[in-house]
């Protein structure tokens, strides 16, 4: 990649951030997660407790780019897959059957509090996500490009809710933690909603030019293949660990790859270092992962933030990181 490229890209993606944290305040690395999903054509799940800013972190990613369609899906139980998809209905008019598109057809597309919805209505996203298409009657059409799903879902509270399956989470190209704010941000955020919302005021920076701007430095950012190889060795050190009953995907080690070079270029640089890949382990793999029985009662105990670090601490343990000075003025078509 270019420095003209560089420069532009890096900061296209720069005021992209710093318009959504007008809104959502202290969470510079978490909205950093989300814009590296969006960069990849990926998708994000973000698990928390409620009232840590979720649905307004989706809503102002939405509201940043000028042009981009956004929809919300609120999941209940009673939640039918052709509510998410849409449905042919019968036009009197015209005495035949025409498609009305559900709120899927989106460019941003939220799905709060994923898991009340049932598990046929969760498999209605599943080809939206892998595939950004959807398949209505025998007719398959594609969707907005691009395209990012947003799903919110609450961890203490399982009353009425249905897991994820697996396969879900696998599509799901980051899970990402908000959390609570700092005390002087929650004055802030305090002191802001006084009158009206931060997002009535908040204004795109962005259009879907940009994003596809984005999108193409992506491909263009150098990795060195010593650490592209320590990327696949890292992903296949999952299945090894004996408290992990099935390791991750292949699906893992694309995403790994591909966050690391947006990451990279979300902090202005063309190459990746093996500190970009550590960082992105936990929110890239870790739901990736199916843990043994005796595992899972530990992360019950300790909390799932210290047993991602002790899962990414074994697997460094046995593929230790490269040790090395990344070249500077490497190419940047290689290991592409």
């Amino acid at each position: 990649m270019g420095t003209h490229e560089l420069e532009a890209a890096h900061g296209t993606a720069q005021r992209f951030l710093a318009n959504i944290e007008t809104v959502v305040h202290g969470k510079r690395d978490q909205i950093t997660l989300i814009a590296a999903a969006l960069m990849c054509g990926g998708h994000a799940l973000l698990e928390d407790v409620p009232g840590t800013a979720k649905t307004v972190l989706a809503r102002a990613i939405a509201q940043s780019i000028r042009g981009a369609v956004s929809s919300r899906i609120q999941c209940t139980p009673d939640l039918q897959p052709t509510d998410v998809t849409g449905l042919s209905i019968f036009n009197q008019k015209e005495r035949d059957f025409e498609f009305r598109p559900g709120p899927v057809f989106a460019n941003v597309l939220l799905v709060d509090e994923i898991n009340r919805a049932m598990p046929k209505t969760q498999s209605a996203l599943l080809e939206a996500m892998a595939e950004q298409q959807v398949t209505v009657d025998g007719t398959t059409r594609k969707l907005k490009e691009p395209f990012l799903v947003l799903a919110t879902q609450n961890p203490i509270e399982y009353e009425g809710t249905f897991p994820l399956p697996e396969a879900q989470l696998d599509r799901f190209f980051v899970r990402a933690t908000l959390g609570y704010p700092e005390a002087d941000d929650e004055a802030r955020i305090v002191e802001e909603q006084l009158l009206s919302h931060p997002l009535t005021r908040l204004e795109p920076v962005i259009d879907l030019d940009d994003v596809a701007l984005l999108r193409a430095a992506v491909p263009q950012t150098f990795v060195h293949e010593a650490v592209a190889a320590w990327i696949v060795e890292l992903v296949r050190a999952t299945r090894r660990l004996d408290i992990v009953a099935i390791g991750s995907s292949v699906r893992g080690t694309l995403a790994l790859n591909r966050a690391a070079r947006a990451w990279a270029v979300l902090h202005g640089r063309r190459y990746v270092t093996p500190e970009d890949v550590e960082r992105l382990f936990v929110p890239v793999l870790m739901h990736r992962l199916l843990f043994r029985p005796s595992f899972l009662a530990e992360i019950r105990d300790r909390g799932w933030a210290e047993a991602a670090v002790e899962v990414r601490s074994r697997c460094l343990q046995l593929i230790p990181k490269p040790g090395f000075d990344i070249d500077l003025d490497a190419p940047a078509t290689a290991s592409r």
